[in-house]
């Protein structure tokens, strides 16, 4: 690890030299980018998200072998595990920004707050603008919270990212479901308002896929507007909670050092390995199962005693997360690992940049106003074109990086958040003058 600025040396606030960065935190990144973005495809932008149940079974019972396989990997490997991922190193940064503001003497809150406000900004401009499920103003909005747990011990930290995770979502789900009843109303109106709810949810959702296939930019963001305040927040509370939860074991991990020192660690991180593979595992085999009893109708969808497998699904969302990050944390320690990995490292410097960069290639690939694919391409291409499409994003990443200290994006939010440009292109490399002897 490269060695902290001391304060007598900088005093100031600036953004971090790529000469400082954490080359294992950047390769982390980018490999957590990348599932994000297939996960967002496969969901969102491909629209199956918002296809009726009936067309989605129609489809299943007739899909290839491979289509089959994609989905069900995409499913089982992917959804839910590198948001995860993505989540624990958001909030890592945080302890790598603390450390580096106590190295220079100089508190943390204002320079972090002026962060969190450009990033919200910038989220704010890609919701309205290009799409609903935009994870930045998310962020930005629970980044504030840290705060409130920055001089916690880690034991505190533990207990409390174990309760929002596990248990507060699942007490809110408890609460909506129940809290009409309790406070009088009837089985009858309270069922019959929530099939109005679900018929409205259903239309709308119809209405967002019709503006997606074949529908004008402009129609695209009024109905990604309508879509956002009108159901895509509704059951986002829980979420929250959960996001913050896992953005305190990224701050308890970076505060101790885990990552700065891995060699140290390696012990901690291979027990990590066997225990999140088993909990992967385990939590897999009870939704396999739970999926199967749906399928057979001897388990209704809609049961209540479902919200309490809640925490299987968070542990199974952390257990598989834990085993892909100790994976690559281990393999990281192998030279020749190391120099394959480290081809993500340059994607997860720009992260920003290459996350916008998806969403504009996503909407211009599936969307009406493009290429319109969307219901056109299985979902074994539809994967195909998403790893694609992030190859090309780790070449220009490369490509640019070798001339620029920062993405494009980045440059924008340091900038802002500094109060004036940052110098933007790298310094030329010396150029040697051999010495003639006289």
């Amino acid at each position: 690890m490269s060695p902290l600025p001391s304060p007598a040396l900088d005093s100031e606030a600036r953004p971090i030299d790529a000469s400082e960065r954490l080359a294992l935190l950047d390769t982390l990144r980018g490999f957590a980018l990348c599932g994000v973005f297939v996960s967002n495809v496969a969901l969102w932008f491909s629209g199956r998200i918002f296809m009726p149940r009936a067309q989605i079974e129609a489809a299943m019972a007739s899909a290839s072998a491979l289509d089959t396989a994609a989905v069900h990997g995409v499913q089982q490997l992917v959804v839910g595990k590198f948001i995860t991922i993505f989540s624990f190193l958001f909030g890592l940064g945080f302890s790598v920004q603390m450390l580096r503001a106590e190295a220079r003497g100089a508190a943390i809150a204002p320079l972090y707050m002026r962060r969190l406000c450009v990033m919200l900004l910038l989220g704010c401009v890609h919701l309205l603008a290009l799409w609903y499920g935009d994870i930045l103003t998310t962020y930005a909005t629970l980044g504030f919270a840290l705060l409130l747990f920055r001089k916690r011990a880690d034991k505190t930290l533990l207990v409390w990212a174990a309760l929002l995770i596990l248990v507060v979502p699942m007490a809110i789900n408890g609460l909506t479901r129940f809290l009409p009843l309790l406070m009088g109303g009837g089985a009858e109106s309270v069922a019959a308002a929530t099939k109005a709810a679900m018929e409205r949810s259903t239309q709308m959702r119809a209405q967002v896929l019709e503006a997606i296939t074949g529908g004008t930019y402009l129609e695209v963001v009024r109905i990604n507007a309508r879509y956002y305040f009108g159901e895509f927040l509704k059951p986002l509370l829980p979420v929250l909670f959960a996001l913050l939860g896992r953005f305190l074991l990224g701050f308890m991990a970076g505060r101790r050092r885990l990552f700065h020192d891995a060699p140290q660690h390696l012990s901690f991180f291979r027990k990590l390995l066997g225990w999140g593979l088993l909990a992967g595992v385990l939590t897999s085999g009870i939704g396999f199962l739970l999926q199967y009893l749906m399928r057979q109708k001897l388990i209704a969808p809609q049961a209540p005693w479902l919200m309490f497998m809640h925490p299987v699904r968070q542990l199974n969302e952390l257990g598989l997360a834990a085993f892909y990050v100790s994976s690559l944390v281990l393999l990281f320690q192998r030279p020749a690992w190391q120099r394959l990995l480290l081809v993500l490292a340059p994607v997860g410097r720009m992260a920003l940049t290459n996350y916008l960069g998806q969403t504009v290639a996503s909407l211009l690939l599936f969307y009406g106003f493009g290429l319109g694919l969307i219901g056109k391409v299985g979902p074994a291409a539809t994967l195909g074109l998403t790893l694609a499409i992030f190859c090309a994003q780790v070449a220009f990443s490369h490509w640019w990086l070798a001339r620029f200290r920062f993405g494009p994006a980045e440059w924008v939010w340091r900038s802002l958040t500094y109060g004036k440009a940052q110098p933007m292109r790298l310094p030329a490399a010396p150029v040697s003058v051999p010495v003639v002897a006289a």
